[in-house]
């Protein structure tokens, strides 16, 4: 992946301004916030490098068998992918999710698969139960975590990291979550956030880069 150095607070600002919606009409033509900063930087890419780490989120919500996950505790010293998605998602959520899978399947050694924890937080909480959420995730990799709970507590989270998450509403008669496309990997060394992936990814980015994402190294 081509790749941007940013400082972390700057982007921070410039990613609370645009929201990404998935399967609104509009998704095609607009900017995940992390895009639109790199092409404003003059990086076309979809991973960004930052100088700082981003702190993990303190969150605890509901995993797929509907026990409490705490997030900095369970991820704790493994390399981390989280994402800020929901289920119904007839496009961007759901591709994410699978070049992830298929790429771990191909580039990371079984003990590497065993290590890394991807975890799918759901931005829409009222429909993504722990039941729907498991069976969601079951079709795509049945080791990515699924997490549901106060909506509220999502928002926070997401927002902590520049990425934008707001509540589900009604458009053109159906139900849709407008949040940001981003991937954050967290290093298994330090536990902080030190690259964002947008939804340009491809699977063939995912198979270049995982293998060293997984130790903590910059893409």
């Amino acid at each position: 992946m081509r790749k941007k150095t940013f400082a972390a607070a700057a982007l921070l600002a410039a990613a609370t301004l645009t929201l990404s919606a998935c399967g609104s009409q509009d998704t095609a033509g607009s900017q995940s916030p992390i895009s639109s900063v790199s092409q404003e930087s003059g990086q076309n890419g979809p991973a960004i490098v930052f100088d700082r780490p981003w702190v993990k989120p303190d969150l605890v919500l509901t995993d797929t068998h509907g026990k409490k996950y705490d997030l900095r505790k369970e991820t704790q010293g493994h390399p981390t992918l989280l994402y800020f998605g929901y289920t119904h998602c007839p496009d961007i959520c759901p591709t994410t999710m699978s070049n992830i899978a298929v790429a771990a399947q191909k580039s990371l050694t079984p003990a590497q698969r065993e290590d890394l924890r991807v975890v799918f937080v759901t931005t829409d909480p009222g429909r993504d139960t722990p039941a729907a959420l498991g069976s969601w995730l079951k079709g795509i990799d049945p080791r990515f975590i699924g997490l549901t709970g106060d909506f509220k507590s999502v928002q926070a989270a997401a927002r902590s990291l520049g990425i934008s998450v707001e509540p589900t509403t009604k458009k053109d008669g159906k139900l849709v979550s407008v949040h940001g496309t981003q991937v954050m990997a967290f290093s298994p060394k330090t536990d902080g956030g030190y690259v964002m992936i947008n939804d340009s990814a491809t699977v063939d980015d995912y198979i270049k880069d995982l293998p060293k994402l997984v130790k903590g190294a910059k893409p």
